[in-house]
């Protein structure tokens, strides 16, 4: 018996906006089907002992502390702006 209809296979396709022709949904409704029964399959294995996970891989953080550094001159910084006007970066108003 199949675990997945023509008719929902259509369903899906129209709000996905795709159209598939009859050939089509045949196909897509078997290889669901398939697809439902392999995840069907893996409600079938014991995991009580096995830890939840969110990554395959043992992921490690590999960034940088977070350290205060000093940071560029002023002067150095407002030479790469168009408009500045005491030591601050000057930006046209978008408030009246």
């Amino acid at each position: 018996m199949s675990r997945i209809s023509k008719d929902q296979v259509k369903h899906v396709a129209h709000l996905a906006r795709l159209a598939f022709s009859e050939e089509e949904t045949e196909k897509f409704t078997t290889n669901l089907d398939a697809i439902i029964g392999f995840a069907e399959q893996l409600n079938e294995l014991d995991t009580e002992n096995v830890p939840p996970t969110s990554h395959v891989l043992d992921m490690k953080n590999i960034m940088r502390e977070d350290v205060p550094t000093k940071g560029l001159p002023r002067e150095e910084v407002l030479k790469n702006a168009p408009d500045h006007q005491d030591g601050m970066v000057r930006v046209p108003s978008i408030l009246e």
